[in-house]
């Protein structure tokens, strides 16, 4: 699968960072409520916060390094939603099979689904509008950046 002349494996390589930082953000969360760490301060170590953090930076090395187009930023969000969901729902699956409770499959954030509905939810709703959200964001941020930053000054 070739986007604008770009390999899904250039995509993963460029992306290969970000997807750590979701990952970090992911444990770092989980470890901070297993040590019954305050609600508010559990609450600020977001995975979402991180995907849209991971989703600026992704358009920013896409335009830095000339990494193709809007189809590219499209298929890396798609990559960074695909990360952080898969993430969440390793959460809720590992919780549901051992009996015990996390962050991600607390009641509050369920919504009263049971793990596998919640599961799907992320795996549908969450990837699908997180890409289409993360895209017409991305792709205005990109438009922007090619808009105000001048092709001599973009090396």
């Amino acid at each position: 699968m070739n986007i604008n002349g770009f390999s899904l494996r250039d995509h993963l390589r460029l992306l290969a960072p970000l997807f750590g930082v979701i990952a970090a953000v992911w444990a770092l969360r989980l470890v901070l409520a297993a040590m019954g760490a305050s609600r508010h301060v559990v609450n600020i170590c977001s995975v979402t916060v991180a995907g849209a953090v991971t989703l600026l930076l992704a358009v920013l090395l896409i335009h830095g390094r000339h990494m193709g187009g809007y189809a590219n930023v499209v298929a890396a969000i798609f990559l960074l939603e695909c990360c952080e969901q898969g993430l969440i729902s390793a959460a809720i699956a590992f919780g549901a099979l051992t009996g015990t409770q996390n962050v991600y499959s607390a009641a509050e954030f369920s919504f009263g689904l049971s793990p596998l509905r919640h599961i799907l939810g992320h795996l549908t709703f969450g990837i699908g509008m997180g890409t289409l959200f993360g895209s017409a964001t991305g792709c205005l941020l990109l438009w922007l950046l090619r808009k105000f930053v001048p092709a001599g000054a973009r090396r």
